[in-house]
C-alpha cells in the first residue's frame, strides 16, 4: 500500500497543480484504464487458482476481493494507469506541441 501511494501522490500533485481535470473526466480515464484491468484481473485470478502466482501475506493488509485477489492488486490496475494518465497529461500541458491535433490525422 505504502508503494501505491507512493505512486499516486508522485504523479497525483500534477493533477491540481496543472488543473489537468482528469477527475473531472474520470468517465473517460476508467474507459481506457478498465479493460486492460480487467484482463490482467482475469490472468492474475487463472495464475492464483493454478499455484503459479501469489501474494505474500506478509505484504498486504489481508483484505481479498473476487477471484482471492487482494485489494492492493485491485488498486494496483487503477493507480499505475492513473499515474500514467497524470504524467501524460501534464508533458502536453506544458508541451502543447506534442499534442497530436485531430486535423493531423
Amino acid at each position: 500500500m505504502a508503494m501505491l501511494a507512493f505512486t499516486l501522490m508522485g504523479s497525483g500533485w500534477v493533477e491540481f497543480y496543472f488543473k489537468l481535470r482528469v477527475f473531472s473526466r474520470i468517465k473517460r480515464a476508467a474507459i481506457s484504464i478498465m479493460p486492460i484491468s480487467i484482463l490482467f484481473l482475469i490472468w492474475d485470478a487463472y495464475a492464483i487458482k493454478r499455484g503459479h502466482w501469489f501474494f505474500d501475506r506478509n505484504q498486504i493488509l489481508g483484505i481479498y476481493g473476487p477471484f482471492n485477489i487482494p485489494l492492493e492488486e485491485y488498486l494496483f490496475f487503477i493507480i499505475v494507469p492513473l499515474a500514467a494518465i497524470f504524467t501524460l497529461e501534464a508533458v502536453v500541458n506544458v508541451k502543447p506541441h506534442w499534442r497530436k491535433s485531430e486535423l493531423d490525422q
